[in-house]
């Protein structure tokens, strides 16, 4: 390695479960974006028989979208093996990106249309229902501008930042107690069509609907975690090497027009 080159290791929970809706993109996108400014990294796939040992010096969480049955299997796993390692990481300020499905297991619970409550990490204080299947699935693409105030303000060069993607989901959460949400939804559902909350955001750890290759079209939403997993590992403030984003902001121009 060369000297004073700085290394990430980003820990993908459950490649082989959590994976519905082309979540490899953000993995693909947040190592480009550090390999492009010289920063080192390692993808460690945590799956079902992944010792704990390898989550322990993780640096940035990722994790992805599943169908019910799917995220049954995960969370058993992750209560009875990982939950403790990874509640640690997170208070401890591991940036983290959750994205469709998986949110919902760091909250409170999760109920099933067929009323089954799946208990989930508590790390986000927010509970998800899926009232029947009588009610319309939340879908199509989705507009939101993020609440800079909800998040660190020094690792943002921007005064306004809309992400956009597209939204999949029977589940509506809703956030408890002041729970701080990532966005204001502009056009579609976030978080459960009513309130116009999306995602969720508790330390550095960020929980969104907009499933998919999030971050392609929201490069401002990976360049934050990145700075943060720096800072959190090496406790420097250095800004970023910009990148040319012309092609990414050409993408969410692409959705903004539909």
């Amino acid at each position: 390695m060369i000297k004073n080159q700085k290394f990430l290791k980003i820990g993908w929970l459950y490649p082989d479960l959590m994976s519905t809706y082309g979540d490899r993109g953000n993995i693909i996108c947040l190592i480009k974006r550090c390999n492009w400014r010289g920063i080192k990294t390692e993808l460690i796939k945590i799956n079902l028989n992944t010792p704990i040992k390898y989550l322990i010096n993780i640096d940035l969480i990722f994790g992805g979208g599943a169908q019910d049955k799917q995220q049954e299997i995960v969370i058993k796993d992750l209560l009875n093996n990982k939950a403790k390692i990874i509640k640690k990481l997170i208070s401890k300020s591991i940036p983290a990106l959750f994205v469709c499905g998986s949110p919902q297991l760091m909250g409170k619970y999760y109920e099933t249309v067929n009323n089954k409550k799946i208990k989930g990490l508590n790390i986000f204080n927010m509970i998800t229902k899926n009232p029947s299947k009588s009610k319309k699935r939340c879908i199509g693409n989705i507009t939101a501008e993020v609440i800079l105030n909800n998040l660190d303000r020094k690792y943002i060069n921007k005064s306004k930042i809309i992400i956009v993607g597209f939204e999949n989901h029977g589940g509506r959460t809703y956030l408890q107690n002041g729970t701080k949400p990532l966005a204001k939804v502009i056009k579609g559902y976030g978080n459960n069509g009513y309130d116009k909350t999306e995602g969720v955001i508790y330390k550095n750890a960020i929980g969104t609907y907009l499933h998919g290759p999030f971050l392609l079209k929201n490069p401002e939403i990976a360049d934050y975690l990145i700075a943060k997993a720096l800072f959190v590992k090496y406790g420097n403030l250095n800004k970023l090497l910009k990148l040319n984003d012309s092609l990414e902001y050409k993408a969410k121009q692409a959705v903004l027009n539909k």
